[in-house]
C-alpha cells in the first residue's frame, strides 16, 4: 500500500541534506556493548527515557553479563532491578522469557533477521529494527518512536500516529542507506530545536522546508 501523502522527493533529499550537515555524527542513545545489552536496553526502554535506562543498565549489565544471566534470573529480582523504567513487571518478565527464548531456540545466539527477533518476548518491530541498525548495521527498516512520529507529521512526511504505517511510509520515501540514521536525526533534533512543548522554529534549519514552522 502506497502512502497517503503526496511526497516531493526533492523535499525528501533536502531534508537529508541538511540533517546529514548538522547532525553529522549520531548514534543510538542507549549505553550498550554487545547486541545482547542493547537489546535489553531497547526492552527497557518503552514509555521511559533513555536517560533514565542508562542508569539502570550501568548496574543492571555488571549484574548479568550474559543471555544465560538473564534467562536463570528470578523475576521477582529482576522486577527490583528494572523497577525504576516504568512497567516493570511486564519488562522483568519480557526480559527473562526472551532470553530463555534466546538459549533454547537459538543456541544462545542473539538472530539477525526480522521474523526471529520479532518472536521474542518483548519484541516489536521497532525494538527488532534497533537492534539490527545499530548492532549489526542491517537496515530492516525506519526505527519510529514518539520524535520521529511527531517531527514527521510536523514536516508532512507521513499523516499517522501509528507506528506500522509510518514506518511503511518512511521505508518507501527514505532511502535505505539512510534507515539507520535517519531516526537518529529526527530523535537528536528533536531534542535540540523541535521540541515537543515548545519548537524552537526560528533556530531550525528546516524551517524554509516544513509545513508546521512558524515563522
Amino acid at each position: 500500500m502506497k502512502s497517503k501523502v503526496n511526497i516531493d522527493k526533492g523535499r525528501v533529499k533536502r531534508i537529508i541534506t541538511l540533517m546529514k550537515k548538522y547532525y553529522p555524527k549520531v548514534k543510538c542513545a542507549l549505553d550498550h556493548s554487545t547486541p545482547e545489552e542493547l537489546l535489553i536496553a531497547t526492552i527497557l526502554s518503552a514509555q521511559c527515557t533513555d536517560a533514565r535506562v542508562n542508569i539502570v543498565t550501568k548496574n543492571l549489565f555488571k549484574k548479568y553479563k550474559s543471555i544465560d544471566d538473564f534467562a536463570n534470573a528470578s523475576v521477582k529480582e529482576l522486577e527490583k532491578d528494572v523497577k525504576s523504567t516504568g512497567f516493570y513487571k511486564n519488562k522483568a518478565k519480557n526480559i527473562k522469557l526472551c532470553c530463555e527464548k534466546i538459549r533454547d531456540n537459538f543456541g544462545g545466539e542473539l538472530p539477525k533477521n526480522l521474523p526471529d527477533l520479532i518472536s521474542l518476548n518483548g519484541v516489536g518491530r521497532k525494538t527488532a529494527n534497533v537492534v539490527l541498525g545499530n548492532a549489526f548495521g542491517i537496515a530492516s527498516g525506519v526505527v519510529v518512536d514518539t520524535h520521529v512520529t511527531r517531527i514527521c507529521n510536523k514536516l508532512a512526511l507521513v499523516e499517522s500516529q501509528n507506528a506500522v504505517i509510518i514506518e511503511r511510509e518512511l521505508n518507501e520515501i527514505i532511502n535505505k542507506k539512510y534507515w539507520i540514521e535517519f531516526p537518529h536525526w529526527l530523535i537528536t533534533h528533536g531534542r535540540a530545536v523541535c521540541k515537543a512543548r515548545r519548537p524552537q522554529c526560528e533556530n531550525c534549519f528546516l524551517n524554509d522546508l516544513c509545513p508546521s514552522s512558524e515563522i
